[in-house]
């Protein structure tokens, strides 16, 4: 919205469109609130101003406060109108808001549209027009820019409704209504206010379908009259044919086989003989390629929901015929057959089990023939297998809450151990998806346990899944668990997988595996954490090097390059991709060839990383990581069937620090992810590519994916996903200095990580408000924020990401004069873990770290060394200048100016290439304060200079002044002394010739409107 207000306010012109009840008119209201510098001015069109030519254009004339005389007397209608704007705007900015300019006569219409194309980039008045999307937009306003309303994303969704009900909503109700919805706020708040208070606070059932015919219908009543009947059989017709579609490639059908369905459907109508020539082509239908849908799926929805039950049947009976005539696929014409009964056909069930095996088919409509199968079935444990086959079939889809009512109804009958299983499976990787991974892993354990001895590689994958759900909880001891219990776990003495499984579960007996002692016999400083009691994972056999840790990054622009920065397990796809259950008419979607061995590769190298073994884990990793990358040479197009040995290797490369693997790896999934079916790796393609990107230091195109990433991870419902995409926007903003953003990015990560437990989201979010802090001269906040997350102890942050944020830490804790708050020790471990040499950027950091807290006669040797450390690692531009910006700054405060503004200058240079204003803004700052003035000439000191004639610490007195803090409380705030603020204070107003608070705050305000 910021890009299409600020065209607003710069005399832009837009077309607003979306479908019924988007939320057009609130748009245009927020718009017209972000615009406080224009006057403006609304109009809601309507049909009966428009009754008559030119009434509309009357109306809104009269709106303006112009004459509405003759024609004659005014010229044309267009030059009417923009008279009429331009006097009401008298030279100061104006927004016209119109709502339903739709309505409109098509003269009103054709005026608008001439005068709004002239004012295109042309002057201050801006016009915003919203018209329906329920069909094309109008000819006359076919040439201005479209701004579509998008649906709300589930999140956003959630949020509405929690407004609606004062936060009152049921969660598990507030799910359901958001999934009915499926992105329209008047659906939203008409289903909600359909609720009574014990429904709202989940104690009683919602009533069958929340969004049912009564409801839909009633929202979009007056869009669908003025239709013939042979229009109403075709508007029927495609509402059925698209009715599971789940994207707009899927909600289409062809017009031929459209139009002949529902010419067998008004064949059932009494008196129809003859089939009448073809109608005109409803404008709620839009017809591409030869394929035919609807504008709005709100109306699609509504057509079929409103549409009488043996109505429906007689649809569903049309395209089946319809598809049988057309020799099309077996599916789709055995679902409508099924739907077009209202007593199936002995056998029908098995059927559609069987025919929907087929991978052909999209998966939506896999999903809803498993569904109507097992709602078919008569069996219960048949009932329960395909079920769990429509839920494989939503998740993989990116249905995740589908899914997850799906199985639900599996649970509801009694189901043999495999069946279970494969319920839970299913049910732990979707809830590891969206919801609170403790739960998940809870799914995924017991699902290993019942598919031990049905499905051993099934068993396998879900405890590798619950590594993943332990790694996002940061429970590092449970990972180290869990690996050591698989059967793919490696010995010890030989490396390869011993399963010694115990006799009571049927589960690898973790303590009958020989390799690394049982984990309960280490010293732990918290549960979850096996360690020296200090945090840090051991290296076994450490011997003199205990507590060496092996979490190896970087923080330039992200995490580091060294294995278990920044990056999550792959989450294995192919845990709910069954082999076949022995049962023809399910047709599950097994492991690809080879998984078992890549699974094993993948399991041994992470077990091996978490216990500090980096030589043991590269062979298995970098072998994993090589091997897919010659499948997909090998295999070509073929190879991005599915997206999961991809994912898997980009995992590996990012791991093991290989960027430029992990990008390739990255990019391969990303093009599977992109044909049908592959919905759901889509946005955790996107999170690989975007931590690879962050840790290379191009948070910009970091950014692009994480954007994308998000988008996806919200379509299919995705919200663990989404909270590590919003803490990589928020890191990447941390780097640009946008504050507002990085908050609100920050925030909306921790809301989610908080609620499901990701303690790996929750520490980059942090993390990423801490360098904001920084960036923007708050160095006290960020050591406050940053101490918790890299001390020793309880609420140190995620095992694999806290040590990222060590350079952050010292440079806040030095520069408040805290470094005896056990900084030190904290930068020991930094040490150490920099000395894997598997992140570049970590020498040349540690040795900055160790430069601002050595003595007095040692930092400027270490900052130079330091950037002679950064010349020798590549792709560290902002890691750099933010060593030459604080070397910059010690020579400063040591008169050494000449040699100052060389590295402040360096510095200025790298931030702005990196992107990164507020970093810039620093280094500017301190140039100034250094005599150097903005154009790069040597600037004469002396009062009435404004704001740049103030040192840096001087400038930020003054704008905590400005704010309106007492001197107690600027000094609270950056963590110096009453006496220090009143000496700085004295030369600000010395500085910039005022004589009291009030002339401060106004140059301050003034400077900050200039500026």
């Amino acid at each position: 919205m910021t890009g299409q207000t600020t065209a607003a306010e710069d005399g832009g012109v837009r077309v607003v469109t979306g479908e019924p009840g988007c939320g057009r008119t609130v748009f245009l209201a927020r718009v017209a609130r972000s615009c406080p510098a224009a006057s403006v001015v609304d109009v809601r069109a309507d049909r009966v101003a428009s009754a008559v030519p030119l009434g509309g254009l009357r109306a809104l004339l009269r709106a303006l406060g112009a004459p509405v005389g003759p024609w004659s007397a005014t010229g044309q209608p267009c030059a009417a109108l923009l008279d009429a704007l331009r006097a009401a705007s008298a030279g100061r900015p104006m927004l016209l808001c119109v709502d339903d300019a739709h309505l409109w006569d098509a003269p009103t219409r054709a005026a608008v549209g001439r005068a709004a194309e002239q004012l295109r980039g042309n002057g201050r008045v801006g016009v915003l027009l919203s018209v329906s999307g329920h069909r094309p937009v109008d000819r006359e306003f076919a040439a201005l820019p479209v701004v579509r309303v998008d649906p709300l994303s589930p999140v956003e969704a959630a949020a509405l409704l929690d407004e609606a009900t004062g936060g009152a909503l049921d969660r598990a109700v507030r799910d359901d209504l958001v999934d009915a919805a499926e992105g329209s706020p008047a659906l939203l708040l008409g289903m909600v206010r359909r609720l009574s208070p014990a429904q709202i606070r989940g104690h009683r059932r919602l009533p069958g379908p929340p969004a049912d015919a009564e409801l839909l219908t009633g929202l979009v009543r007056g869009f669908l009259t003025g239709f013939t009947p042979v229009q109403e059989d075709l508007l029927l017709t495609v509402a059925a044919a698209v009715r599971d579609a789940d994207d707009t490639e899927d909600s289409r059908i062809g017009l031929a086989l459209a139009r002949r369905a529902a010419e067998h459907l008004r064949g059932t109508r009494p008196g129809t003989g003859s089939v009448p020539p073809p109608d005109p082509l409803p404008e709620v239908l839009v017809l591409a390629d030869g394929e035919v849908g609807f504008h709005s799926d709100l109306l699609r929805r509504a057509v079929y929901a409103g549409a009488r039950p043996e109505r429906r049947r007689a649809a569903h009976r049309a395209l089946a015929r319809a598809l049988e005539e057309a020799g099309a696929a077996r599916l789709p014409a055995l679902l409508h057959r099924a739907r077009s009964a209202t007593v199936p056909r002995r056998g029908t069930a098995t059927e559609l089990a069987v025919a929907a095996g087929d991978r052909t088919h999209p998966r939506s409509l896999r999903c809803a023939a498993y569904a109507h199968a097992a709602a078919l079935a008569e069996d219960g444990t048949r009932c329960a297998e395909w079920y769990t086959a429509a839920a494989e079939q939503a998740l993989l889809g990116g249905r995740t809450h589908r899914a997850l009512r799906l199985l639900d109804r599996a649970r509801d009958g009694a189901a043999p151990t495999a069946l279970r299983g494969r319920v839970e499976l299913v049910r732990g990787t979707t809830v590891l998806y969206d919801g609170p991974v403790d739960e998940a892993r809870a799914s995924l354990l017991l699902a290993a346990r019942l598919l031990t001895e049905s499905s051993p590689r099934q068993a396998q994958s879900a405890l590798l899944a619950a590594v993943d759900a332990a790694w996002a909880a940061g429970d590092a001891q449970g990972c180290l668990h869990l690996l050591s219990t698989g059967a793919d776990a490696p010995d010890a003495a030989s490396g390869r997988p011993h399963v010694p499984l115990d006799a009571e579960n049927g589960l690898p007996d973790p303590d009958a595996w020989p390799g690394p002692r049982p984990l309960g016999d280490r010293p732990a400083d918290r549960p979850g954490r096996p360690g020296d009691g200090t945090g840090r994972l051991l290296m076994p056999g450490g011997g003199d090097a205990p507590g060496r840790p092996h979490l190896l990054g970087g923080e330039d622009g992200g995490p580091g390059t060294g294995p278990l920065s920044g990056v999550r397990p792959f989450r294995d796809l192919s845990v709910v991709r069954s082999e076949s259950p022995g049962d023809p008419a399910y047709d599950g979607v097994p492991v690809r060839a080879g998984g078992s061995a890549v699974l094993r590769g993948y399991r041994t190298g992470l077990w091996a990383l978490l216990e500090g073994q980096f030589a043991q884990a590269a062979g298995p990793l970098r072998r994993l990581v090589v091997d897919a990358e010659a499948a997909g040479d090998a295999a070509g197009a073929a190879a991005a069937d599915e997206p999961d040995t991809s994912l898997r290797a980009a995992a590996a490369a990012l791991l093991l620090g290989d960027l430029a693997a992990a990008r390739r790896a990255g990019a391969r999934a990303l093009a599977a992810a992109r044909t049908p079916g592959t919905a759901v790796a889509l946005a955790r393609a996107r999170e690989y590519l975007a931590y690879a990107e962050l840790r290379a230091g191009r948070h910009t195109l970091a950014r692009t994916h994480a954007e994308e990433g998000l988008r996806a991870a919200h379509r299919t419902g995705q919200r663990n996903t989404a909270a590590h995409h919003h803490a990589v926007l928020a890191l990447a903003a941390s780097i640009e200095g946008a504050p507002q953003e990085v908050a609100a990015h920050v925030d909306t990560a921790l809301a989610t990580a908080r609620r499901h437990g990701l303690v790996q989201a929750a520490t980059l979010a942090e993390w990423a408000a801490a360098r904001a802090d920084l960036a923007r001269g708050r160095p006290r906040e960020a050591a406050d924020r940053l101490g918790p997350l890299v001390r020793p102890g309880p609420r140190r942050g995620h095992f694999a990401v806290w040590m990222l944020a060590v350079p952050c830490f010292v440079e806040a804790a030095a520069s408040t004069g805290r470094a005896d708050e056990g900084v030190a020790e904290v930068v020991e471990e930094f040490a150490r873990w920099a000395g894997f040499g598997a992140d570049p950027q970590a020498p040349a950091q540690l040795t900055r770290c160790r430069a601002l807290l050595a003595p007095a006669d040692r930092p400027d040797a270490l900052f130079r060394r330091a950037l002679d450390l950064h010349d020798v690692a590549a792709g560290g531009d902002f890691e750099r200048a933010r060593t030459e910006l604080l070397h910059g700054k010690w020579l400063r405060r040591r008169r050494r100016l000449s040699e100052a503004r060389d590295r402040l200058g360096a510095a200025l240079v790298g931030f702005e290439r990196c992107g990164a204003r507020a970093w810039a803004d620093q280094a500017r700052a301190e140039l100034r304060a250094g005599g150097v003035a903005p154009g790069g000439g040597v600037r004469a000191m002396g009062p009435g200079l404004g704001l740049d004639g103030l040192t840096p610490q001087q400038l930020r007195i003054a704008r905590c002044v400005a704010e309106g803090a007492t001197n107690r409380e600027v000094a609270l705030t950056l963590s110096v002394s009453t006496r220090t603020v009143d000496y700085h204070l004295r030369k600000v107003f010395a500085t910039l010739g005022v004589r009291s608070r009030v002339e401060l705050v106004r140059m301050v305000e003034k400077a900050g409107q200039e500026g």
